[in-house]
């Protein structure tokens, strides 16, 4: 995994904050594999929750991540009970 503990704590510390505690996290794509280089932070954020405005909370997510990281580019996915899945 190619973030640093400090990188990943600050992801936490945002999601925890905006999505409550209980939300899981999940990196996935490229930073996944450590012999790769370069590339955007994917995450994967599980609420066990519905979520009434998930756009505005993936954007606010996404904004206040990649200000942690000093403004790396994050894309974040939610899934939620109230999200539909698509094929």
């Amino acid at each position: 995994m190619r973030l640093s503990e400090e990188q990943a704590n600050a992801i936490r510390e945002v999601v925890s904050e905006e999505a409550g505690a209980d939300a899981r996290i999940r990196l996935f794509g490229s930073r996944v594999h450590d012999e790769r280089r370069g590339g955007d932070v994917d995450l994967l954020v599980i609420l066990d929750s519905d979520v009434s405005n998930a756009a505005w909370l993936a954007a606010r997510l996404e904004a206040r991540i990649s200000r942690a990281l000093e403004g790396r580019s994050v894309d974040v996915v939610l899934e939620a009970p109230s999200l539909r899945r698509s094929a």
